[in-house]
């Protein structure tokens, strides 16, 4: 597929092309399309079993991992872990500068959107603007809006190809890999973590919940702003 075709075009005859495909065909024509690609991982509750499929296509994928300086520190310690059994040897750790905006980190207890624009958004539209593309871990099942979500998407406002190979995957299918390959599970899903994020607001999820209903629980909100559609924040569903 030409490189110099417009990028709509390339999405589109991409999601044609592999619209039946297996993940790992998704992943090797992303990198066939658009060989500068960062995969952007959480190391959350799910987030190894694309992590470990796409350092099986690419073992020099480069990884970006946003440290929001508010992370658990279970998940500091799982993110180590999870590149050295990998083998991801180019992880590049973001961290916002939160003097002027968040001195005594106590932004995310008046405004958890400004927090999260802050630790996170900002950090990785800076850090995205090296690459030609990302990848994420989102799923079809995560929400209504992600009903129809394809395998590759032109993000709005930046021309970026945005790449979804697990798009079609059920929590079942991203269990079942795990098993099959004995990846390590998040320490906190066992002590009743569903979805991980910040410490502050991250709270563990009783038998019969949403799996993210711990997340910013009891607020009108339930992503933390990465990832977008038409331009807007999406509010609905989870991020890897």
């Amino acid at each position: 597929m030409p490189l110099d075709q417009p990028i709509n075009a390339r999405v589109d005859a991409l999601n044609t092309a592999l619209k039946h495909h297996a993940a790992a065909d998704v992943l090797r024509r992303a990198f066939q399309a658009a060989p500068n690609l960062a995969l952007v991982s959480s190391f959350g509750a799910e987030s190894v079993a694309l992590l470990h499929l796409a350092a099986t296509v690419k073992p020099d994928v480069q990884v970006l991992f946003i440290d929001t300086m508010l992370l658990f520190p279970e998940t500091l310690t799982y993110q180590r872990e999870v590149a050295k059994k990998l083998g991801l040897h180019r992880v590049q750790v973001l961290r916002a500068d939160t003097l002027a905006e968040d001195p005594d980190n106590t932004l995310h207890q008046r405004d958890t959107d400004a927090c999260c624009d802050l630790r996170k958004t900002r950090v990785l539209d800076q850090a995205l603007k090296g690459f030609d593309g990302w990848i994420t871990g989102r799923k079809r099942y995560q929400s209504g809006n992600r009903a129809e979500l394809p395998a590759f998407e032109v993000e709005a406002g930046t021309g970026r190809i945005k790449v979804n190979p697990l798009a079609h995957w059920t929590s079942a299918d991203v269990q079942e890999y795990m098993a099959e390959n004995a990846l390590p599970r998040h320490p906190l899903v066992a002590r009743g973590y569903p979805s991980i994020g910040c410490a502050p607001c991250t709270s563990p999820v009783a038998e019969g919940e949403d799996p993210r209903a711990g997340r910013w629980r009891g607020q009108e909100k339930d992503e933390c702003g990465i990832h977008f559609v038409d331009g807007k924040m999406v509010r609905t569903g989870a991020t890897q």
